[in-house]
């Protein structure tokens, strides 16, 4: 077992769960910047973006989860609203996190008139390996684990950190009791899912149309978080159902992506796909450069200038008229 807590300075304690998030962020910011850059976008743009993408999609996570949690019963939050604010007790929902960057993120290209397509779909594949690497958090926490299982993969959990439905020790034994590595496998998926869209990306570079690789993404997260909801026994039920609400989302996710992709490729017709781009619109500086959209001024056009062969051609080819007329006038006389 790793201590989830890697130092502790005073009333402070540095955990591994915010570190290595934290990295995932980065190297998917990262993978983000080299992709704008391959398709020929300045890629600082990215992280001017980030500043305020990071922060408002934590809150967005954190929101999420105290919802998640409240529709599944849990009182706390309601009866001390204080509890939301200590983000560091634990809680945070990446849907929340998904929904409430993405609009952040599309708010500031459409402000900075940079072209979404262009950035959602260097996204897509950069968000799944974040997210992927996020898990390993999960794994130090002890958390986000499923049933028990005699599968070889299976892992122990120690008895302050199950579900109630797991701590009687004399049902499950510590010593022998395993449980379904269920952020491992979303890790798996995850890792895969960006694999295949990057080599995507690159195999038909110039036959996928803007928002094709976003689409994907969103079917491919969607899909897999519903498989891995079949083994999270920690999320919400919708009681008529007998289903999560992260299962609903995500299926509305994977359903979204589909509809975007026929579209996308006119499979499906829709009157407000019709003026959808079919190549990137790239910009030539990164915002941190840019003026606002309002001051630019565009130079009025010049006339080329001649090339300094081209004139003195012409001025041969005048020289070589005024002497053949010369000739002729002698000759004449």
């Amino acid at each position: 077992m790793i201590d989830p807590v890697i130092f502790t300075i005073g009333n402070y304690s540095l955990r591994w769960y915010g570190v290595i998030v934290m990295i995932g962020v980065i190297v998917g910011s990262l993978i983000v910047e080299r992709e704008l850059r391959r398709r020929g976008e300045n890629g600082d743009n990215i992280w001017d973006a980030l500043i305020w993408v990071l922060p408002i999609g934590i809150l967005g996570a954190r929101l999420w989860f105290v919802m998640n949690a409240t529709l599944g019963g849990d009182t706390r939050y309601a009866n001390d609203p204080l509890e939301i604010l200590r983000i560091w007790n634990g809680g945070l929902h990446i849907f929340g996190g998904f929904l409430f960057g993405a609009v952040t993120l599309l708010i500031f290209l459409r402000k900075n008139n940079l072209d979404a397509w262009l950035f959602l779909d260097s996204a897509g594949p950069a968000v799944l390996i974040g997210q992927a690497i996020g898990r390993i958090a999960n794994f130090i926490n002890q958390e986000l684990y499923g049933p028990p299982t005699t599968l070889p993969w299976g892992i122990p959990i120690a008895p302050e950190h199950r579900l109630a439905a797991f701590r009687d020790l004399n049902l499950f034994p510590f010593e022998t009791t395993r449980f379904h590595p269920t952020f491992a496998y979303e890790m798996l998926w995850n890792f895969s899912a960006a694999g295949l869209l990057l080599w995507l990306s690159r195999r038909y570079d110039k036959e996928l149309k803007p928002g094709t690789l976003f689409a994907g993404w969103l079917v491919l997260a969607g899909v897999g978080r519903v498989i891995i909801e079949f083994f999270r026994p920690d999320q919400p039920k919708i009681a008529d159902l007998g289903i999560s609400y992260t299962s609903v989302f995500s299926a509305l996710m994977a359903i979204g992506g589909a509809v975007l992709l026929m579209a996308r490729y006119k499979a499906i017709n829709l009157s407000f796909a019709e003026a959808w781009e079919e190549e990137y619109q790239i910009s030539s500086q990164p915002v941190s450069q840019r003026k606002p959209i309002a001051a630019r001024k565009v130079a009025p056009a010049r006339k080329a200038a001649k090339p300094v062969a081209v004139k003195r051609a012409k001025a041969k080819t005048s020289l070589r008229k005024e002497k053949k007329t010369t000739t002729r006038a002698k000759k004449s006389a």
